[in-house]
């Protein structure tokens, strides 16, 4: 969000919004003239986004069901696009990418954040522990965007400037080996093969995923290492 730069009166489309964590925030930077279209593939996600909105009397934004790929928004009609940890599920990120330029204003900009390179990401074992019991097709390119470049070179392909990128490296706290569990299968990228797998196999799924971040314990608690990436880009004029 600061590398957006928000201010009062502006509209912001959130791209991948999920549950409205980041679209809700950007509501209230932006009120109150301005407001926030969260999309999201996910209809469920969709839902739960509209009644967080609802419970903290957020009234600047709407939540959409809508595919990155296909935004069914008007041409040049915002001020800034973000997306928040949601390029990864895309397949045609590139795609997505020409989309949010589209809706974007002539002065327009995005803030794109991924997650980093794999080996900088301690939670990362969890995509072959999963496909050891169920195919799943986000674990082969999940880290791809987090590759050196990649995710600029992606938005100057798009027809974006980019003004800044940055690399985060951080540790994701955890209280206990339940929320450790619950972030990584049940909200994490692996969710819809997670939801698939029988008692057994999310038995031995959680074992193991337990001793593969097992080095990072403190006590009770866990802090696993994570990395990030973050973009901003204008829209070019040429």
């Amino acid at each position: 969000m600061a590398c957006a730069g928000l201010t009062q009166g502006e509209h912001v489309v959130d791209v991948a919004c999920g549950t409205g964590t980041s679209a809700i925030e950007v509501a209230y930077s932006v009120w109150p003239q301005g407001n926030v279209v969260g999309v999201d593939l996910s209809g469920r996600m969709v839902e739960i986004a509209r009644a967080r909105a609802q419970q903290q009397h957020c009234t600047n934004a709407r939540f959409e069901r809508m595919d990155a790929e296909q935004l069914e928004l008007p041409n040049d009609s915002f001020d800034a696009a973000l997306c928040v940890l949601g390029l990864m599920y895309v397949p045609q990120p590139e795609k997505a990418l020409r989309e949010m330029r589209r809706v974007l204003h002539s002065h327009g900009r995005i803030v794109l954040a991924v997650w980093g390179e794999r080996a900088q990401c301690g939670w990362a074992e969890l995509f072959p522990i999963v496909d050891a019991e169920v195919a799943s097709e986000v674990c082969p390119l999940f880290f791809r965007l987090g590759q050196a470049n990649a995710l600029a070179e992606l938005c100057v392909a798009a027809g974006f400037k980019v003004t800044s990128q940055s690399r985060i490296t951080t540790a994701l706290s955890y209280y206990d080996d339940d929320e450790a569990c619950d972030a990584a299968f049940i909200g994490g990228p692996v969710a819809l093969a997670w939801s698939r797998l029988d008692v057994a196999a999310r038995r031995r799924a959680r074992a193991r995923y337990l001793k593969s971040i097992a080095p990072w314990r403190q006590g009770g608690c866990l802090r696993i290492p994570a990395q990030f990436v973050v973009v901003a880009a204008s829209v070019s004029s040429g």
